[in-house]
């Protein structure tokens, strides 16, 4: 045998084994819109918010810039499931049912987010340790 099946057993596409399609809308995120993403929030939330209305210097006020981010996902995320940079990559955060989460997995997921490390740590699904601890997943819109 050639190829990845030579490797190890088939695991399917990411996603799979949670009842998702392939491809399209419900499938699960690719990384490169979901860095898209939050490097689109980082900025508008650094540069716009804490440096423009704010009036925060990001390299003397780190954790301004930090808490702006994590509030504004929170908020966002829990009322409309998606950030601006999400909406603008295309994607969401969804409970594992399909619907919006509710209010403390996002807390969790977003507490879990801004810590960093769970969140470049994944599984087979794309699914990263803030959205397991969570319950919930980010899919394409």
């Amino acid at each position: 045998m050639v190829g990845t099946r030579a490797a190890g057993p088939d695991l399917g596409y990411p996603g799979e084994r949670l009842g998702l399609p392939e491809e399209g809308s419900g499938a699960v995120a690719g990384w490169p819109r979901r860095i898209g993403a939050i490097v689109i929030d980082w900025l508008i939330c650094t540069w716009a918010i804490a440096q423009g209305l704010l009036g925060f210097d990001s390299a003397t006020a780190p954790l301004v810039s930090l808490g702006v981010f994590a509030l504004a996902n929170l908020l966002l995320v829990g009322v409309f499931g998606y950030t601006f940079g999400m909406r603008l990559m295309n994607i969401r955060v969804a409970a594992m049912d399909g619907g919006r989460p509710r209010f403390f997995p996002v807390l969790v997921r977003t507490v879990l987010l801004c810590l960093a490390v769970p969140a470049l740590i994944w599984d087979r699904d794309q699914r990263g340790m803030h959205d397991r601890a969570s319950n919930t997943m980010v899919v394409r819109a």
